[in-house]
């Protein structure tokens, strides 16, 4: 009886061993086939993402797993250059802002005109010119960035002749500065003026028919502008 009994807990113990055995490898394998399926898985997104365009259609390419990680480092280290690149137009807005005289050293001091017809006044003295909108050998300011600019002009008279200087946006007048011969002799006069500009727009300050300006090394006669914001 006493042996009976402990045969039958013995092959009890064994069977439930066998089981939990068998409980346990079957754990295994489903982890083997999971970890298979998500590998799987991972290259087939790397065979997704490793195309290249062959007469404007994507190709998979047969690639090793090294071969697609470098494919993808490289991609990755591209986005980061032009998301550097982004990131440094954000960071420094465009600009855009010159300042001239009329008369450079090479100059000889006096009376600029009368002419009979209206003529830009050609400013050859620059003293800055960010962005190269300014051309001194036209006079014309042409604006490279869209947006708001601010400019103004000075403009000093002797004591002779009738002056007027006035500003236009593409050929269409804008404001002006005059000042009639009198009994006070030289003088001088200022204007300012904010102007929606676009790409190409242009400005310039001309001396209207008949009238003159006079300057010297003083630099009495300005132009200057700038971009306030762009749009």
């Amino acid at each position: 009886m006493y042996w009976t009994v402990f045969l039958t807990q013995v092959y009890k113990s064994r069977g439930e061993r066998s089981r939990g055995t068998e409980r346990t490898q079957n754990r295994s394998m489903s982890m083997k086939r999971l970890s298979v399926l998500l590998l799987a898985m991972c290259l087939g997104l790397l065979e997704a993402q490793v195309s290249f365009k062959d007469n404007g259609t994507n190709r998979l390419t047969s690639m090793s797993q090294e071969e697609r990680l470098a494919a993808l480092e490289r991609r990755l280290e591209s986005s980061e250059k032009e998301v550097s690149h982004l990131k440094s137009l954000i960071g420094a807005p465009p600009a855009m802002a010159f300042s001239v005289a009329l008369m450079d050293e090479a100059t000889k001091p006096g009376d600029y005109g009368p002419f009979a017809y209206r003529t830009i006044l050609p400013y050859r003295k620059v003293f800055a010119n960010v962005g190269n909108g300014y051309n001194p050998a036209t006079g014309t300011f042409t604006a490279y960035v869209r947006g708001m600019y601010f400019f103004r002009f000075t403009m000093f008279t002797s004591a002779t002749p009738n002056s007027a200087a006035c500003i236009w946006k593409n050929n269409v007048f804008v404001a002006c500065l005059w000042d009639v011969k009198g009994y006070i002799g030289a003088d001088t006069g200022s204007n300012a003026v904010v102007l929606p500009m676009g790409v190409g727009d242009s400005v310039s300050v001309m001396l209207e028919p008949n009238m003159t300006v006079n300057d010297n090394q003083s630099h009495l006669n300005t132009f200057s502008g700038f971009l306030l914001f762009p749009m």
